[in-house]
């Protein structure tokens, strides 16, 4: 059965579970939320509700009131809001019932920060909002690590969160998981707002959508109170009080001016550089990209979520010389990236100061924030894209055949190098051909989502998994997160409807591994593969127990997978993982590959260790 066809099997089956529960209710409820309908939590009781519930108000009812329930059913419906990721608890658990009943997808999680890595992913790959649903206090907690992630990556995303009631909270007199969750949430979100009355739902919403995609696109907090929630409105009102949001991510149009100098700028390189960051592949501005890159003939490469904009098996790749062209360019084509950690601020030693910049990006804060900039251009990436195309003449930019030479010279000799380490083929397997064998199976599936998360496997899987389509790929991005990569799965696999690998490493994996139920509860095609060597970063020797860095030896995780009905491997080379990732993609069903490695294979913080402080102290010499 289709995945689609099953999500709309559990939508009926809701619809009438919904319609059992509130009896002849329809869209009406009676009294002020709170004294009426609300739903009151009593942990003295031996049931933890004490309050009526929704259809007790079979016989009380008025035919013109409706509730903030369906309010915000309505409002989401009428945004095309049509998945929540989420965990189910009070305040929230009929409202999310309700959106099951009136045909928006739920897809329920084990833990709200995998919920919130969906919805970002979501975000990622459609452009829309993604959504997630918390409870209140300790699941808005859980859910705003993803919301933070989501933000400093630019993945528009809506955290929706039930809260105790505010005049309970300001006085700070105890209520049931009392918190100032949107006071919390500005710090870490792009923006961040409460709805203190249902006829304010629309414009919370309206407000949180254009929040989360506008300009840059990032997380946004919309706090719903409990109150909200249950309360009365009349129908009429309501409906007046609904907002279709019209054009929430207006294009931003270069200036003329701003193209002609970066024109020509570029135009005077003789070893131009062009930069591609994830913010490109969110673009989807793929063809205008393609067409700049091939029609000037200038090197590229990608950061490692823009892998697959152009296929990283491209003529023009730089991406197996990455240091060199960096380091030698002197003019760099900086295209929906920042000049962070990640790209090393722009500065020495790997970056000349003689380098000149072209930087394109839809905020003009982004600009001069590590180095200065040469040729800033505000705007969108598709809009700067189609006027830097309709405005250069053929042939004005172009690099110079000595550049593409040394360049391809010393391409060359590094792909050399790796197809060394890639040929080698040890038992146990190694990240290097266990890596290889996964890749070699992908490229006969190219339709396939890849998540990479770990540490020595996110760095290896980076160079190693070639991307030949944009958006493909899903990583920890710009704050290195790990344990997004099974919520980031299931993003993927929900709105996309394609099959998934997930490729994480073992340390990873345990952050958000219970998510396999989920993956299982709802038939997801995803694969998740373990790269298992027993520990953070490696495992401990032999005669070594427990270290800070060390795992269980010897552990199956493809049996937590089998607890829930999902089909697990175990392999221990690379035949075997070939031919148990191949069947499994094949089957399009739950499974989970634990494919054991060298445990001494990996490096300390993978390829950041250098970030790790060292003692200033000097020895004490006698």
């Amino acid at each position: 059965m289709r995945l689609s066809h099953r999500l709309e099997r559990i939508h009926s089956l809701s619809e009438a579970w919904f319609q059992r529960a509130v009896g002849n209710m329809g869209r009406s409820v009676i009294g002020d939320g709170r004294n009426s309908d609300q739903k009151r939590y009593n942990p003295g009781s031996s049931n933890e509700w004490d309050g009526p519930t929704i259809g007790m108000a079979n016989d009380m009812i008025a035919s013109e009131m409706t509730d903030g329930f369906h309010l915000i059913v309505d409002t989401m419906k009428l945004n095309g809001l049509d998945t929540i990721y989420g965990v189910a608890g009070i305040p929230v658990t009929d409202l999310m019932r309700l959106a099951q009943s009136k045909g928006i997808k739920y897809i329920g999680f084990r833990h709200e920060q995998s919920a919130g890595n969906a919805a970002a992913a979501a975000g990622f790959l459609t452009q829309k909002p993604g959504v997630c649903m918390t409870v209140s206090a300790p699941g808005f907690l859980n859910g705003l690590t993803a919301l933070a992630n989501a933000t400093v990556n630019c993945f528009p995303m809506i955290l929706v969160s039930g809260s105790s009631d505010r005049n309970i909270i300001d006085l700070e007199q105890g209520d049931y998981e009392e918190l100032d969750q949107m006071n919390a949430a500005k710090r870490y979100a792009k923006a961040a707002y409460r709805v203190n009355r249902p006829q304010d739902i629309g414009v919370g919403f309206a407000r949180a959508i254009r929040a989360a995609v506008s300009g840059r696109p990032g997380g946004v907090y919309l706090d719903l109170t409990a109150e909200v929630i249950g309360a009365a409105i009349d129908a009429e009102t309501a409906r007046k009080s609904m907002i279709k949001v019209v054009d929430p991510a207006p294009r931003v149009i270069p200036s003329p001016e701003s193209i002609q100098h970066a024109i020509s700028v570029l135009a005077s390189a003789q070893r131009p550089l062009v930069i591609l960051g994830k913010g490109a592949a969110y673009s989807q501005a793929d063809q205008e990209i393609r067409h700049f890159v091939e029609s000037t003939g200038i090197p590229f490469f990608p950061m490692s979520m823009a892998k697959g904009i152009l296929p990283d098996g491209h003529a023009q790749s730089a991406a197996s010389a990455r240091s060199y062209a960096i380091g030698n360019a002197d003019v760099v084509l900086v295209l929906g990236a920042r000049l962070n950690w990640l790209l090393s601020h722009g500065r020495a030693p790997l970056w000349s100061e003689k380098t000149r910049l072209v930087q394109v990006d839809i905020a003009a804060t982004e600009m001069d924030s590590n180095r200065a900039i040469t040729a800033p251009v505000v705007g969108d990436i598709k809009s700067v894209m189609q006027a830097l195309n309709a405005a250069m003449k053929p042939g004005q930019i172009k690099p110079s055949a000595q550049w593409l030479k040394d360049l391809g010279e010393k391409k060359q000799k590094n792909i050399d190098k790796m197809a060394k380490r890639l040929s080698a083929d040890p038992t146990p397997m190694n990240y290097h051909n266990a890596l290889r064998t996964i890749r070699d199976v992908l490229a006969t599936h190219p339709e396939a989502y890849v998540t990479n998360d770990g540490a020595n496997t996110l760095d290896n899987g980076r160079n190693i998994l070639d991307m030949k389509l944009p958006r493909h790929r899903l990583d920890s991005g710009t704050w290195g997160v790990m344990g997004v990569g099974l919520g980031f799965a299931i993003g993927a696999a929900v709105e996309m409807g394609k099959p998934v690998v997930a490729v994480v490493g073992d340390s990873a994996f345990g952050f958000s591994g219970m998510e396999v139920e989920t993956i299982c509860r709802y038939k997801l095609p995803i694969v998740v593969v373990v790269i298992n060597n027993d520990g953070i970063y490696r495992g401990d020797p032999a005669d070594v127990e427990c270290t800070p860095t060390g795992l269980g030896r010897g552990s199956r995780y493809d049996k937590v997978i089998e607890a829930f009905g999902g089909h697990g491997y175990h392999v221990t080379d690379s035949a075997s993982l070939a031919k148990a990732l191949n069947e499994a993609l094949k089957a399009g069903k739950p499974a989970l590959i634990n494919a054991v490695i060298n445990t001494m294979a990996g490096t300390e913080s993978g390829n950041i260790g250098y970030l790790n402080p060292k003692s200033a102290a000097q020895p004490v010499t006698k």
